[in-house]
């Protein structure tokens, strides 16, 4: 089955960096300009450039708009309320709204729409962008299994989908997942860093902590092993991956740091959702 018939008609609701990124990853895997159109008062070249040559539909008309069954929320956190009343008209009797708006509940958006309205909210990271990302989602009670289906068909084109029943997991599921980059990040900073204390050239430094990195996490993500089976594959008693876990395990290591950083992050989200 296509994604055109899984899904049926898509309204994008912004195109920014995590927009513009799913909006190809459905034109990639073939949803066609009949059944995707974009509302963006301020489009990219980007986004111009796809309208320009038919792939989607730019700011259609309002009697049109409201044949989509899943309209999907990417504008930033901060402006949804005050965008959100001018979609609402947009928003069709049966539609699906498939939000990707960080920190935003499902209560928050809710109270937009007349009661009953079938909301998903949904926590994707950064690697969405390259189609190697991961999206947790969660669904209110009006929410049919088919418009699950369809949800989870869109956000398959930007990586893996896993969904929860428990809205309040979202705040730990940004923590690890949609925050989880920027601590990978940092540690090849880190890496980096050590080894220019280390003696080697910044440059040089930069690349090795970049490339085993990424080469590590592809490897991590090929096998079927546990990444605690995986690092002691790469650990030889009385070697020198010991001696440096040695440091990075110490009861005051990276794991308990993991553990403190992960839990601020929860609780801040917890803050900032109200």
């Amino acid at each position: 089955m296509s994604l055109t018939e899984r899904v049926g008609s898509v309204l994008l609701v912004g195109a920014g960096k995590m927009g513009g990124a799913m909006l190809d990853g459905w034109i990639e895997r073939g949803l066609t300009a009949e059944s995707v159109a974009v509302l963006d008062p301020a489009p990219g070249e980007a986004l111009a450039a796809l309208a320009d040559s038919g792939a989607v539909r730019l700011n259609p008309p309002l009697p049109e708009d409201r044949a989509a069954k899943v309209v999907v929320l990417a504008v930033k956190p901060q402006i949804v309320d005050r965008v959100l009343p001018d979609v609402v008209p947009h928003v069709g009797e049966h539609a699906v709204v498939v939000s990707v708006a960080a920190g935003k509940t499902i209560d928050n958006l809710a109270r937009h729409f007349p009661p009953g309205q079938p909301i998903i909210r949904t926590m994707p990271n950064t690697p969405a962008a390259i189609g190697r990302g991961i999206t947790v989602c969660v669904a209110n009670d009006f929410v049919s299994a088919a418009q699950r289906d369809a949800a989870t068909a869109l956000l398959e084109a930007s990586g893996e989908v896993a969904w929860v029943e428990d809205e309040h997991l979202m705040d730990a599921v940004t923590a690890v997942s949609g925050s989880g980059p920027a601590y990978v990040f940092l540690l090849a900073e880190c890496l980096a860093e050590a080894g220019v204390r280390a003696g080697l050239a910044p440059e040089l430094a930069a690349r090795l902590a970049r490339v085993t990195v990424s080469g590590a996490g592809e490897l991590m993500r090929r096998s079927d092993l546990d990444p605690s089976v995986l690092r002691k594959n790469v650990t030889s008693p009385g070697g020198t991956t010991e001696a440096a876990l040695g440091i990075l395990m110490d009861e005051n290591g990276v794991h308990a740091l993991m553990a403190e950083a992960v839990a601020a992050a929860t609780q801040r989200g917890k803050d900032l959702a109200g």
